[in-house]
This record gives structure tokens, sequence and C-alpha cells, in this order.
């Protein structure tokens, strides 16, 4: 499509419904963007459950997780010292973990068994460095959280009585003792563009069902995604949102929803720049890195790419002139030849 016009030079199959791959990033980039708004920031809290005598609290302190995809050790170890801030240097109880900001469901419906930590880390509003714990990834991921968090507590001369344990829900009666917030929406969109990273996109889905829909879990997100691209004007006929990464089976779209999309972000002031940098840069960085690496095309087409064994895609701008859309299918589809058709597509355009 003609970017300045909006007029259709080219199209084959536009509404042909098929398996998006990590093109599915980009519906879930254009919502939590559009709906969360760039600035948005994940947070994770210490509360405390009985109260401060001296220089100990006495009870346990709860470790509450609201979904950030990014947390890590720094974070849990400056969580930490802002304890040590209030004077506590005993906790006569335990770390407990909460997560229940977001369901219990580790996985996407839809995935294969091997995509559970091969693909995708476990699913959790509360899990820091993904899981990881060295020498593998943790299946209870908030609970490792809690585990990693009283070490950083110890750390800074903190004594915990007790060992770390995972708990449902902290009641209304918790006293807030220290947060911490994660960089802003559209610098963790801007990874999960250009890296495609399956992880940040499933956990953008469940904030967006948690913040704007029915709760934290894969289908409320995929609703208020739906509801958001129909009111943004794309076409949802043969659209099915299963998750937020594509590695799902049960993804749809079509050519004409992938470039409805993208215009519509790139016409949007508030996310044009955010949704744009979210995209790789052809033989420059992220997807692209060693793609389209000559010219015309090195550094003028940005895009979103996607892979699967049974699908391809590659979908994004020629700079200011065109947007584009090519989605391919097959069992198995040959990421080869689908990626030399892909490239062979773009090149045209830049040299147009």
């Amino acid at each position: 499509m003609d970017l300045v016009t909006g007029e259709v030079v080219f199209a084959r199959n536009e509404r042909l419904s098929l398996l998006p791959a990590s093109n599915e990033k980009l519906a879930v980039a254009y919502t939590a963007l559009t709906r969360l708004g760039p600035d948005f920031r994940f947070r994770t809290e210490v509360l405390g459950l009985g109260s401060l005598a001296d220089d100990t609290w006495r009870g346990d302190l709860v470790l509450k997780g609201h979904g950030d995809p990014t947390l890590d050790r720094d974070d849990l170890k400056a969580l930490a010292w802002e304890l040590r801030g209030w004077g506590i240097r005993h906790v006569t109880g335990a770390v407990l973990a909460d997560e229940s900001t977001y369901d219990d469901a580790r996985t996407g419906p839809g995935w294969k068994a091997s995509f559970f930590i091969d693909e995708c880390a476990p699913l959790s509003a509360l899990i820091s460095e993904r899981g990881w714990l060295g020498w593998g990834t943790s299946r209870n991921p908030a609970r490792s959280a809690a585990s990693v968090f009283r070490e950083a507590l110890v750390k800074t001369g903190v004594t915990v009585a007790k060992r770390s344990r995972r708990v449902l829900t902290a009641p209304d009666t918790a006293v807030p003792l220290a947060t911490d917030v994660s960089e802003p929406l559209a610098d963790i969109v801007r990874v999960m563009g250009r890296d495609s990273d399956n992880f940040i996109a499933e956990m953008l889905l469940k904030q967006l069902g948690d913040t704007l829909g029915t709760g934290g879990t894969t289908a409320a997100g995929a609703r208020v995604v739906l509801e958001t691209l129909g009111e943004a004007g794309v076409p949802l006929e043969g659209v099915r949102v299963a998750d937020g990464s594509g590695l799902s089976s049960l993804d749809r779209t079509t050519a004409e929803a992938l470039v409805t999309i993208l215009r519509a972000a790139e016409s949007d002031r508030w996310i044009r720049a955010p949704f744009l940098d979210a995209l790789a840069v052809a033989g420059v960085d992220g997807t692209l890195k060693h793609r389209l690496e000559s010219r015309p095309a090195r550094s003028r087409v940005i895009a979103k790419t996607g892979t699967t064994n049974r699908s391809s895609a590659l979908a994004g701008f020629v700079r200011d002139r065109w947007v584009f859309a090519v989605v391919q299918n097959g069992r198995p589809v040959s990421s080869f030849w689908a990626r030399r058709a892909q490239d062979r597509f773009a090149s045209v355009l830049a040299g147009a």
C-alpha cells in the first residue's frame, strides 16, 4: 500500500486467514501502546503482614508481582535496600510470594509442549530473571523470586527467620513498604519487537487483560486486543487472537489486517515513534540484522519477522513510502525460500 495515498498497489490473497507466527506481536504492540500508553510502567511491591517494633518486623513480608517481564536481581536488591531504609534489620517471619495479579497458566493455548521453557519462560505475575536460577529455569517462578529477594535482604544486613514460600493473595491489611517500577513500556515493546521476544509478548497480553479486561489472563487480554483493533478499523474477518507471541496454532490473521495495523500505528502521533522503533532495521539490528543487508533495502526497510515450522511472515515499512505484509503458510513451510521471497519483495519496494 502507498503510505501517502492509501492506494493498494498490489494484493494477492489479502483476506486469506493464515497463521501469523510472530507477526502476532504487531497487534499486541499496537494495543499495548494505544491502551496502556508508552509511559506505562510495571510495578513490583513489598508488603508487610505484621508490625515494626524497633528494628524488627514482626511478621511476614510479601513480594507481590504485577507482571513485570523485566524484573531482575538488581531490582530485588534495590527493594531490599529500600526496606532496610525503614530501619528494619530483622524479620521474624518469611518472604511470601504473591503472583495473583495473573492466573496460574504457565503457557499459552495451542502451544506445543516443547515451547514451554524452550521458546518462552513460565508465565507468572511474579518472575525474576525469567525464572533463571543459574542452572535451569524454575517451574515455580514466584517462589523462586521470593527466595532471591530473601537472599538480597540477607546480603543487605536484614535477617529473615523463615524460608520463602508462595501465598495466593496478600490481604488488604498488608502495609506497603517498598516499590520497584520498570522501564517505560516503549522500551519494553522495543525489545519485544526487534528481538521477537515471546515472553514479553505473553506478559503484555495478560497485563492488557488485567488492566483493561476481566482479569490477568491470556483470553481476557486477547479480547482487549480484538476490541482495540476493531476500533482502529482493522478488518477482523479471518483474525483470531489466541496468544500474544504467535506461537499458538490457533492464531490467525490476514495480510490486509496486518497492513491496517501498521498504517494505524504510523498515523497515530502518540504511538508512532515507539511503534516504529520496535521494528527491526534491515541489515542493522534485531531479527533483520542478517537480512536485506544490501542496498537499496538496507536501513530503508523496517519490519517485523515471523517464523514457525508452519508460517513465515514479514510485515513493515519501506520508510515513508510503502507499507506491506507477506505471510506464507505450509506443512512445513520452507523458512529459507519464504524469507528469500519476502526479501526480494521488500527489495523491489525499496528500489521503487
